[in-house]
């Protein structure tokens, strides 16, 4: 019983002393910090506490980002109830801080308040010499000098210093028991989250992200899941979607509608910046085993923690065998030297055991005997050091009776030495000959071990070897007890309600040695049980474990089975945004297809597969790469030969935006004509809709305004849903925002100029509810090309840095080399001039990068007409002469007008003007843009053809051009064009 002072904010309760708070009596759970900043806030009702002052009272001693304190801040409302939006408690003060805006009452009484559960207590700096103090077992020896660099990188993640370390050694070394050694002796000494993940060997690329999901399952069933939990769904719900034994039906869903446009470079940086938050307050080990079969996407996160800047109480240990890695061609080695060079990890290389160490590990295990040194030697030449074969030997020689741990004192050698003498000259051979000392039953039990995996359950066995699952585990338990092949693992229960035991094989040498004893066949048939069995198990779940059922398929050659689970697995992963993963499990399904003999079924696989991969390699490659078109043109043939319509109207879909995005119009129309007589037949709204577009699209491009306006108006006049967040809409977007975003450049080029920007802030609106990132960086940066036509630059690159920030964050490179374009167009034209020029170039390059054309004409018009700005004319033609070509080519001829004004005026700017050409380029100008109603551009030559006539004399003639043209408008009197042409008018009068 003490006086407290606390402080009320109804329904909570405060108490700043111990830092705890309450809800109408119960105690809340809440993390120190998140409480630290509470406290600071209550005290400062009112007031507004800027960010700087609450880094530097709840992180005196630590560099944090703010990121670190909006995840505090996001803690706190999700406790309290509260939102940013329409804050009760916590206000955000935009730049600045924030403000505690709830009434807040000291309150001094007698009170009994239980000291607050908190998951872990303060961090304490450990003694400097832990990890040489404690005894280690037996076998780590000689491995002291490692154990204390380990616990340096430690002491540096614990600073806030991140740390990514690869420990190397070939197999057997022991790079395993060492950081067993160091985690145990860590979780010890100080309060410290750990995650372990196993990367494991399969046929494929296997599952994205597997050590990743694995270590993060691990830590979520701890006592800490709950916070894991919370955290994840802030700040990474598209890795809490990957787990869902965390979450409820109810949060599941939650989380899918927040999880929302997931891609790699989102996936990346969320758990990058989820670790970063967890780490605020205590230091994350994270374990990652067998990098040298990890997948593709496990590594690039790891390049990503290694590179990025931000501050993480974060050890990384991954370890790998470089032998593998180079013999497999598999990236790890690169990746790590890479990044080692670039001081950006470490490299923690394990020897083989000197002939010391095994006299050290031999006295620390039969500390009572003497061992001669001619034992010791022989160990030594027989096993070379490698620890695995000296503690097999010894453990061999232990089960024989020839050694016993705490015999009486004597002297050992002699026909003990012959005995060792004796041992086969290799650890396979020697694991050969304790196999062949087992009974037969035990041999095939551990053989079908061996096929199902490094990890296996006894169900799976069970199904192999034909006994009981009780049986099995009986024989597993006795195995394990021997301590000779198998080490025993947390049991698990599939979703058919089998409850099976697991256990490992003790090193993956053992592994291999059993599956080589294996013929083909028997290893094929075992594969087939062994996949069948774990579909029955996990029923409907199936596709959930899909990578690990295609790889026994695959192996088991059930070709349709390995086909349908490559599909599930290609799925998972791009739902993984693992889009290389997901490729990989596509192609491989089709390469197994094409085994089979051609069949109407074989037909179906292949277009299935075809479908997904086309979808896949569009938001991996982007529209216009060749293979997607490949694989369209393929998927097109099987749709006809089945008479597939639903997934033709799909596949000319891709069709379209790949011969589109190639510039390749004509053909692109004709796709667009099939899509238009397929989607009449069906009446759908949604195929119409997106039949108006193509044609809409195509028809703009090719330079009819008023068709482009005509199709999209239809489209725009169909009652269609606003789509799901589905793969097709991810790739195909909101298809009514795509019709107002063609519908206003329409406009705006026929003149109605206020019209065109009303359809572009409609698009602009719409594109967000849902917000698809791909369609919504469409929107913002169609919306930047209509304000670049209006001549409005400070609009221009808000909306262009908007897109390509969207761009960048779901890395979508069409739309971010596009964006940049327009950027640097925006820059130039407020004086940036230099700085515009860059970004155009850069956009450019990386818009060729993606394979696309379409737009590149006006796009280096633009660049054109900035050279001609800063009195660059000759590089100015030079880049309308690259535009002209793309016209020739591909007919894209929208734009055409203005290429002819800027070339007029390029022209005109040489040391030697060409008034002659220059007055015929005019004159096509006004002749192109009457022909395409494009009143805009019309004005646009007139002004310049008015120009010209004025410096020649011609005034009237002048004048009468423009004001036939200007009286034309009934809007848009406020655009640079009508000003320009009204100042103009009136200087010819």
């Amino acid at each position: 019983m003490s006086v407290t002072s606390l402080w009320d904010f109804p329904p909570f309760r405060l108490d700043p002393v111990s830092s705890s708070l309450w809800r109408e009596g119960q105690l809340v759970s809440l993390s120190p910090k998140p409480l630290a900043v509470l406290v600071h806030l209550v005290s400062h009702a009112g007031e507004v506490v800027t960010k700087e002052e609450l880094l530097d009272t709840v992180w005196p001693d630590t560099a944090v980002t703010e990121g670190v304190l909006k995840g505090c801040i996001r803690q706190l409302r999700r406790v309290l109830g509260d939102t940013a939006a329409s804050p009760r408690y916590i206000a955000t003060m935009h730049r600045r801080g924030y403000r505690f805006v709830a009434p807040v009452f000291p309150v001094t009484a007698l009170t009994e308040v239980p000291a607050p559960e908190v998951s872990f207590t303060p961090l304490v700096s450990p003694p400097s010499t832990p990890f040489l103090v404690a005894t280690p077992p037996p076998f780590m020896v000689a491995r002291e000098a490692e154990l204390v660099q380990l616990a340096q990188w430690w002491e540096q993640a614990r600073q806030g210093r991140r740390q990514v370390v690869f420990i190397t050694g070939e197999a057997g070394i022991g790079k395993t028991t060492l950081v067993d050694a160091f985690v145990a002796r860590v979780a010890s000494i100080a309060p410290v989250w750990i995650g372990r993940g196993q990367c494991i060997e399969q046929h494929g690329v296997g599952e994205p992200y597997l050590p990743l999901l694995e270590a993060l399952s691990h830590l979520g069933r701890g006592p800490d899941g709950a916070q894991l939990g919370a955290l994840l769904y802030q700040q990474a719900p598209n890795w809490l979607l990957q787990l869902p034994a965390l979450l409820s039906d109810t949060e599941l869903e939650m989380v899918q509608r927040r999880a929302n446009g997931a891609t790699r470079e989102r996936m990346l940086r969320e758990l990058a910046e989820a670790i970063e938050v967890l780490t605020a307050e205590h230091t994350l080990v994270l374990v990652l085993e067998d990098l040298h079969w990890s997948d593709a996407s496990t590594l690039d996160w790891l390049v990503y923690i290694a590179r990025r800047r931000q501050a993480m109480r974060l050890l990384v240990l991954g370890t790998y065998r470089p032998t593998d890695a180079i013999a497999y061609g598999h990236p790890v080695h690169t990746v790590a030297q890479d990044l080692l060079l670039r001081g950006q990890s470490a490299e923690l290389t394990l020897p083989y055991f000197p002939e010391a160490a095994v006299a050290a590990y031999l006295t620390r295990r039969f500390a009572e005997q003497r061992l001669s040194d001619g034992l010791v030697r022989l160990l030594h030449q027989r096993t070379h050091g490698n620890p695995l074969f000296l503690v097999t030997v010894v453990d061999e020689l232990v089960r024989q009776g020839r050694l016993r741990e705490g015999a009486p004192v004597g002297d050992l050698g002699g026909d003990l030495e012959a005995e060792v003498a004796s041992v086969p000259d290799s650890l396979r051979q020697l694991i050969e000959r304790q196999l062949a000392q087992l009974p037969s039953d035990d041999q095939a039990l551990l053989e079908a071990a061996s096929v199902a995996g490094q990890e296996f359950a006894a169900a799976t066995v069970a199904a192999v070897v034909g006994e009981t699952l009780e049986t099995v585990e009986s024989r597993c338990a006795r195995l394990t007890r021997q301590g000779q092949f198998l080490e025993a693992q947390a049991p698990i229960e599939w979703p058919d309600g089998t409850v099976t035991s697991r256990y490992r094989l003790r090193h993956d040498l053992y592994r291999a040695c059993l599956y080589e004893r294996l013929s083909v066949s028997r290893r094929m048939r075992w594969h087939r049980q062994i996949g069948t069995r774990l579909k029955a198990g996990y029923g409907v779940q199936a596709p959930e474990i899909a990578a690990e059922l295609a790889e026994h398929f695959v192996r088991g050659r059930d070709i349709p089975r390995a086909v349908l689970y490559l599909e599930h697995a290609g799925d998972n992963a791009r739902q993984r945004s693992a889009l290389h993963e997901a490729a990989t499990h596509l192609r491989l399904g089709l390469e197994l297809l094409a085994a089979l003999p051609e069949s109407p079924e074989r037909m179906e696989h292949e277009l299935t597969l075809l479908f997904t991969l086309g979808l896949t390699l569009s938001m991996m490659q982007g529209q216009a790469a060749p293979e997607v078109g490949q694989v369209y043109e393929r998927a097109r043939v099987l749709c006809q030969q089945l008479g597939d319509r639903p997934r033709l109207f799909h596949i000319l879909m891709g069709l379209r935006r790949f011969y589109s995005g190639r510039g390749a119009l004509q053909t692109a129309r004709a796709v667009a004509e099939q899509l238009d007589e397929l989607a009449q037949r069906s009446r759908d709204p949604e195929h119409l809709m997106e039949a108006h577009f193509a044609l809409g699209l195509v028809s703009f491009c090719l330079g009819d305004l008023a068709l482009c306006r005509a199709h999209t108006g239809r489209g725009l006049a169909l009652d269609v849903p606003s789509p799901r967040h589905t793969p097709l809409a991810v790739v195909h977007g909101n298809r009514r925002a795509s019709c107002l975003n063609y519908t206003a450049l329409a406009l705006w080029g026929l003149g109605y100029v206020d019209q065109a920007l009303q359809h572009s802030q409609e698009a602009v609106a719409l594109s967000q509810q849902p917000p698809i990132p791909s369609n919504l960086a469409f929107t913002l940066h169609f919306a930047a090309c209509l304000r670049q036509l209006r001549r409005e630059a400070r609009e221009a690159e808000r909306l262009a840095a908007a897109a390509m920030s969207l761009a960048t964050d779901y890395e979508l490179g069409h739309w971010l080399g596009q964006s940049t374009i327009i950027y640097g167009w925006a820059l130039a034209a407020q004086g940036q001039h230099e700085a515009g020029l860059e970004h155009l170039r850069q956009g450019l390059a990386a818009m060729a990068m993606t394979g696309s054309e379409l737009l590149r004409p006006y796009y280096l018009a633009l660049l054109a007409e900035v050279y001609g700005n800063l009195g660059q004319p000759t590089a100015g033609l030079a880049m309308l002469e690259k535009a002209w070509a793309l016209v020739d080519k591909n007919s894209e001829r929208w734009y055409v007008a203005e290429l002819h004004r800027l070339q007029s005026v390029l022209l005109l700017q040489q040391g030697a003007p060409d008034v002659r050409r220059a007055e015929q380029h005019l004159q096509h100008a006004l002749q192109i843009a009457r022909t395409q109603q494009a009143r805009a551009f019309e004005l646009r030559a007139a002004n310049s053809l008015s120009q010209v006539w004025q410096q020649q004399g011609q005034r009237q003639a002048a004048h009468a051009l423009l004001a036939d043209v200007y009286g034309w408008f009934t809007e848009g009197f406020d655009t640079a064009d009508l000003q320009e042409a009204k100042t103009l008018l009136a200087v010819l009068r």
